[in-house]
């Protein structure tokens, strides 16, 4: 699990765990981070994602695996 934290100065992943402000976890797989950036990060961090957020996290989640557990 990865936990995305929103901060003051917009939302970031947080690979310590350990950041300030309030956080969301996402599986490490792509799909569940599309799935999150549709709608489901922002309702659940209680804030809406700015045009600079979005980049930063999908970025994060082009680094992901794509394989699934069947």
């Amino acid at each position: 699990m990865v936990r995305i934290v929103r901060a003051d100065d917009g939302v970031h992943v947080d690979p310590t765990g350990k950041l300030a402000g309030r956080g969301a976890y996402l599986h490490d797989k792509r799909e569940c981070w599309a799935r999150g950036l549709r709608g489901a990060l922002a309702h659940a961090l209680k804030a809406e994602l700015t045009a600079e957020d979005r980049v930063r996290l999908e970025d994060f989640m082009n680094t992901l695996s794509t394989e699934t557990n069947g």
